[in-house]
């Protein structure tokens, strides 16, 4: 599932180069390839690909990456897939919020 984008610019994903040791976890678990390996270190390639899965994050052992998982987009598909009826994105009213 790659080249899937979400709303541009809401992704809670940090990624702080201070504390990467250049491990690639990230760029092995993220399922849409958010992350690339440039000088050693992970960065953020396409932030508006992040699904907010927190795969990043659980498998990063330095405390590199941080995002809130279990919001906005992929917390309503992975509910909507489960036949929950609270299945429904956060995003627009993020979105309102910030403008």
């Amino acid at each position: 599932m790659r080249n899937l984008k979400y709303l541009k610019n809401i992704a809670t994903l940090k990624l702080d180069p201070g504390k990467c040791t250049g491990c690639t976890i990230c760029t092995l678990v993220c399922p849409h390839a958010v992350f690339e390996m440039k000088n050693k270190k992970a960065v953020i390639k396409d932030l508006d690909a992040c699904m907010e899965c927190g795969a990043c994050t659980l498998n990063c052992q330095y405390e590199a990456i941080s995002v809130d998982s279990g919001v906005g987009c992929a917390a309503a598909v992975i509910s909507g897939m489960l036949g929950r009826t609270d299945a429904k994105c956060c995003c627009v009213q993020e979105i309102k919020k910030r403008c």
